[in-house]
């Protein structure tokens, strides 16, 4: 049983006041049966409306975040202004900031709260996921270029490195992915040595920047868990199926991991193959039920103290989701999802791209829906390495004009983040590096820092793509019962990026003959191997690979690295700071709230 932590042990009555994001990590913790053993009387949700609360104690749960604070200041002060006593207290998590304490300072009511820490970093959400549930790290690192969360990371690794010993090699790619290595290696040297002997459970680890891969999380998912979580939204490793797939009329909380036998199986299959499993299974279920029609009395006694509650259990999820299959197939009929998925292919390979362009423009036209007309122009960005300036003003004017002006920062968000840019004429690559070498002689500073920018945020999609094999070639048609590699998380028609990436290292063991990739990719590798640390682990923990994903991973990720571990004899562990999706990644970048 989940048990309460520690910094909520307030004793007496208390409401308590929770920031949205924290509330499904908490729920997986602590749910309100509990919360209520401990005398957590009313639950309230952080936002800017007021809250009328009749407690003597009020225990906030909060993001360490000005407005956060701010928030809180409002509410104390409201008390003073009123004559009101009571007792407060502030629970950061994962960590107390010193800005917060400042502001809760000016505020003046920094001596009226006491503030504690929930130093929550690792949520278990399946037998090879853990999340730290920083949803928030992707535009808060890669947008705003704000650090804060690196420590949390670091002190993540630094937990599992006491817990499974020191990691013998570790590799990286991204400027993310290099500082919280740093930091986590200085945490280890300040380590007392207590865990320095031990013998290595995890043979590498491999850490990776969301930016170094934006094409795969941009890309529609059709793995039967990522096309689960575009669908209902997958919440911290639960999914909230309504009415049309509970067959009933209210909605169910469904934990979607290995316990479930039935989704286990089907989780990492293209969508394609789910339903003929499903299928089969029911048939197989029912063979089961009729086992009982030729039983004496006392088989069928050992039938029903044995097998029947197990047989309802998966009858249950069975239906459950047949239900959401369904559901998906309705939901992905209606938006001419074939359609949406040719499209894609082509901007992958690169082809009919005028023809593209032209299903983008209709998509916008017919307010299909915002967040996906945004993704499919990022997707084009991206492989196109920026859209020509005639493209980019003609897309921006339409979607404002379908969507509505508001959209407006939300644009330059994304070409902030390298996710939708223009093209400047001529600007290849090697213009670009002769560019900077010409204002380096002029002594141009503001301008230097111009041409570096834009050479950061160039994709070069189409050079890496050919260089990795990203494409398959395949003759006839790509068998997705019997899949080859890790294109089939994309119908065949893409591998994944960043699980290429780590596929070429682990062959490698090093970036050896990856120099051309990193340069295309912009970013900075590291490798580390310690010999001494090798030298201690077994043959099995150099099978056991820690993948951390630095603003978070997709389900097809996972699905396409599970298959590589079968098929090379790895098995992978996987720790991201949130589980992301297009929809997901595009929300982040929003300045207008969908």
């Amino acid at each position: 049983m989940a048990t309460m932590p520690e910094e909520f042990r307030l004793p007496g009555k208390k409401d308590l006041f929770i920031e949205a994001d924290l509330m499904s990590p908490l729920d997986r913790i602590a749910n309100v049966s509990i919360l209520k053993q401990h005398e957590v009387d009313k639950l309230y949700k952080v936002e800017n409306k007021p809250v009328l609360s009749s407690n003597e104690q009020l225990c906030f749960l909060v993001r360490p975040r000005i407005k956060n604070m701010r928030y809180i200041a409002n509410l104390v002060n409201t008390d003073k202004l009123a004559g009101r006593t009571r007792k407060y207290k502030v629970i950061f998590s994962p960590q107390k900031f010193y800005a917060c304490e400042m502001v809760l300072e000016e505020e003046g009511i920094y001596g009226d709260v006491s503030c504690d820490e929930w130093a929550f970093s690792l949520l278990p959400l399946d037998v090879d996921l853990l999340s730290m549930e920083l949803p928030e790290f992707f535009r808060d690192y890669f947008l705003e270029g704000d650090q804060r969360w690196i420590n949390t990371v670091a002190q993540a690794l630094h937990l599992l490195s006491t817990l499974y010993g020191s990691f013998p090699n570790c590799y990286g790619i991204g400027r993310c992915a290099k500082m919280s290595h740093e930091l986590w290696r200085k945490l280890e040297e300040e380590e007392d040595g207590e865990t320095k002997g031990r013998r290595p459970e995890i043979g590498h680890v491999f850490l990776l920047d969301r930016d170094v891969d934006f094409v795969t999380a941009l890309c529609s998912q059709v793995v039967y868990e990522g096309l689960v979580d575009d669908t209902f939204r997958i919440k911290c490793g639960s999914v909230d199926f309504g009415p049309e797939v509970t067959s009933s009329d209210r909605s169910l909380k469904v934990l979607l991991n290995a316990e479930d036998k039935v989704f286990n199986e089907i989780r990492n299959e293209h969508f394609s193959n789910v339903f003929g499993f499903l299928s089969q299974k029911a048939r197989n279920l029912q063979a089961q039920y009729d086992r009982r029609r030729g039983m004496d009395i006392k088989q069928m006694k050992n039938f029903v103290s044995q097998e029947l509650k197990g047989l309802k259990q998966e009858h249950r999820l069975l239906s459950l989701h047949i239900g959401a299959c369904e559901s998906i197939m309705k939901k992905k009929t209606k938006q001419d999802f074939q359609e949406l998925i040719k499209t894609e292919h082509a901007l992958l390979e690169g082809f009919n791209i005028r023809e593209s362009t032209g299903y983008i423009e209709e998509h916008i036209d017919r307010q299909v829906s915002l967040i996906e007309s945004l993704r499919l122009m990022c997707l084009l960005s991206i492989t196109e390495n920026g859209l020509i300036p005639k493209d980019y003003r003609s897309l921006k004017t339409q979607y404002l004009q379908s969507y509505g002006p508001e959209h407006l920062l939300t644009f330059s968000n994304l070409r902030r983040a390298g996710l939708l840019t223009e093209q400047a004429p001529g600007d290849t690559l090697t213009a670009v590096e002769s560019k900077v070498s010409k204002l380096v002689t002029d002594k141009a500073a503001g301008r230097i820092t111009d041409a570096f920018s834009s050479l950061a945020k160039r994709s070069n999609f189409r050079a890496i793509s050919k260089k990795l094999n990203l494409i398959p070639r395949v003759d006839g048609e790509y068998d997705l019962k019997v899949p080859r590699d890790m294109a089939y998380v994309f119908s065949g028609a893409y591998v994944p990026l960043s699980c290429r990436i780590i596929e070429q290292v682990l062959e490698r063991r090093s970036w050896q003959g990856l120099d051309e990739v990193v340069r295309l990719l912009n970013c900075s590798e590291f490798a580390f191997t310690d010999m001494t640390k090798e030298d201690k682990a077994s043959s099995e923990s150099l099978r056991l690979i820690l993948v951390v994903f630095l603003g978070g991973c997709t389900f097809s990720e996972l699905s396409a690295l599970r298959f590589l571990g079968r098929e090379k004899g790895y098995r992978f562990i996987f720790l991201t700071t949130a589980v992301t999706n297009s929809a997901r990644l595009m929300e982040a970048m929003s300045e207008v709230k969908v």
